[in-house]
């Protein structure tokens, strides 16, 4: 089980840390080509606003999957951490069902029938259906959900799924220095 979701998470926040900078690299292209053809050609470009709109919609949802994956979401942990080290593990574990259970009934339930409601309008300027940008957040819900069942894995196991865990073998133990992100393996 832990080789599996380890390989999920990986995969996962590999594919989504790539798609987001694919986004900002579009976007970051397409304002420029915005900028240069207003202001140098003196005819603007008009489907450049609405679709580095969508691209911003897009990769914040994005970008979101990827925080909630790799723990990297703003949480304030000021009154988590005066609890003891078990009592942490189960406040993680409760805040973790409360974003499973958002990304289930907001996202992937609500944003599925938001998407459902938009397939016949259409955008002004590009005229395409604004279920395609609204699709995202149930396609983002559910990768939220599955980056949740992963960190609840982490939470009630103890056992943290990283890259690093992935080169090392399971049976040497690992030591982690509070000044270094890297885990060295013990001396024997």
């Amino acid at each position: 089980m832990y080789e599996l979701l380890l390989k999920v998470k990986v995969g996962m926040n590999y594919i989504l840390a790539s798609l987001c900078t694919l986004f900002l690299v579009v976007m970051t292209l397409l304002v420029l080509w915005q900028v240069f053809s207003r202001y140098v050609l003196g005819a603007p470009s008009a489907f450049t606003e609405e679709l580095v709109r969508y691209c911003l919609i897009w990769t914040g949802f994005i970008g979101a999957a990827y925080a909630f994956s790799a723990r990297a979401h703003m949480q304030l942990t000021i009154v988590r951490d005066q609890f003891s080290p078990e009592n942490r593990k189960r406040i993680n574990a409760v805040v973790d069902i409360i974003i499973l259970l958002f990304a289930l009934i907001f996202m992937v339930v609500g944003g599925a029938r938001l998407t459902l409601a938009a397939q016949m309008e259409y955008s002004a300027l590009l005229g395409i259906s604004r279920a395609l940008v609204y699709s995202m957040a149930p396609i983002a819900g559910v990768l939220i959900i599955v980056a949740q069942i992963i960190n609840l894995y982490e939470d009630l196991t103890g056992r943290e799924l990283t890259a690093a865990a992935q080169v090392q073998p399971e049976s040497e133990p690992v030591v982690a220095d509070p000044g270094d992100d890297v885990h060295q393996p013990t001396e024997k």
